[in-house]
Parts: structure tokens; C-alpha cells; sequence
């Protein structure tokens, strides 16, 4: 069965393959209302196809969602690459990192980012991959660079805990308030009290 043509005042979907589109498409739309109340119907209807089409591409609700969380966790680790990739003073690359995540145009993201995580830590069916892949992949690469930078590893795998701790509570703290101001200066105050000055 073909997909039906957009509505038109949707965006054209984007290149690659029916399930590349309509995965893409489902990411846009849950970045921007949300997963609480998905239905496969209403979800199918909002980015341009059937229910039937989403079923057959991806089984069930349970399958898209964790195709949409496989989506959410890889562009989470081409973070992750370019944080570890840097070569700058560590305050510098945590400030560039900071200004990417707290930039305006990923905040649908962010807030799909925090949705997931919580429908994760209550089990929901989909999710088991981010609960494997919140935490260790992220302490291990931000360690390493600690150790790189001459900490000891006990030390430097506490401080990247901290650190991914206190970015994604400011990050939550945003979202919820919308105090860019406030969250900036409680990062600078991180910064000058745990970051390695280089």
C-alpha cells in the first residue's frame, strides 16, 4: 500500500527510503507534541500515511517507539563523538557543548530526550535500549578525556558522573523554567569549581 502525499501544510518528507521518511517524520512530530497520548492512528494522520503503513514498517506502537528511541539515542552519541573528538581546553568544549544543547532550535529534542528517559525508567515496553545507554557510554568517554587530561581514573570517572549529572539537571531545569540566564550562570559556576582549568 502506498503512503499517502503529505497534507499541504506539511513539510515534504526527507530523502531515503518509506521507513527512513516516516521514521524521521515520526521524530518531528513527538519532539513537538509529545508521546503521552500517541496513537498510531492519530500519529499516521498528522505526518502523511496510514496506521497500516507504520505497522508494517515497524510492527507495533512498541516498535516505533523504540525506533524513535534508537533515533534520540543516535543523534545523543554524535554528541558524545564530537565532545570526545575535542581537543580544546576542557572548559572551552564543555562551554561549546553547553551552547549547542541549550540552543533554541534543539529544545523539541531535548524535551523528547527527558519523555523518553522517564517512559525508560518506568519500564516502559520499547525503551530497555536508553536505560543501557543513558549513563556508562557517556562516564566512559568523558572519563578517558580526564585521564587524558592527567586525572586519576577513580577521580575522573566521579567528575564525569558529575558532569553529566549537572548538565542534564540544568538541562531539565530549562526546560521546565525557561531561565536561560539562570542555568547558563549555574554552568559557569560548575565550571569554576569542578572543570580542570587546563
Amino acid at each position: 500500500m502506498p503512503d499517502r502525499p503529505p497534507a499541504p501544510d506539511r513539510p515534504p518528507a526527507p530523502a531515503g527510503t518509506s521507513r527512513d521518511r516516516l521514521l524521521a517524520a515520526t521524530v518531528e512530530h513527538v519532539a513537538r507534541h509529545g508521546l503521552a497520548d500517541l496513537s498510531l492512528r492519530a500519529l499516521a494522520d498528522a505526518i502523511g500515511t496510514s496506521h497500516r503503513m507504520l505497522i508494517y514498517h515497524f510492527g507495533s506502537k512498541e516498535g516505533l517507539l523504540a525506533e524513535v528511541v534508537a533515533a534520540v539515542e543516535a543523534g545523543q552519541r554524535e554528541i558524545l563523538a564530537g565532545l570526545a573528538a575535542s581537543d580544546e581546553p576542557a572548559p572551552v568544549a564543555v562551554r561549546r557543548f553547553w551552547r549547542g544543547l541549550t540552543d533554541p532550535a534543539v529544545r523539541e529534542h531535548e524535551r523528547l530526550f527527558f519523555e523518553i528517559v522517564a517512559l525508560a525508567i518506568q519500564g516502559r515496553p520499547g525503551t530497555e535500549r536508553l536505560r543501557e545507554t543513558l549513563v556508562e557510554p557517556w562516564v566512559e568517554v568523558v572519563a578517558a578525556d580526564g585521564v587524558r587530561r592527567g586525572l586519576p581514573p577513580d577521580v575522573a570517572r566521579a567528575q564525569a558522573r558529575l558532569g553529566m549529572a549537572v548538565t542534564r539537571g540544568l538541562l531539565l531545569d530549562l526546560l521546565a523554567t525557561d531561565d536561560l540566564e539562570g542555568v547558563d550562570a549555574a554552568m559557569e559556576l560548575f565550571l569554576e569549581a569542578f572543570v580542570p582549568q587546563d
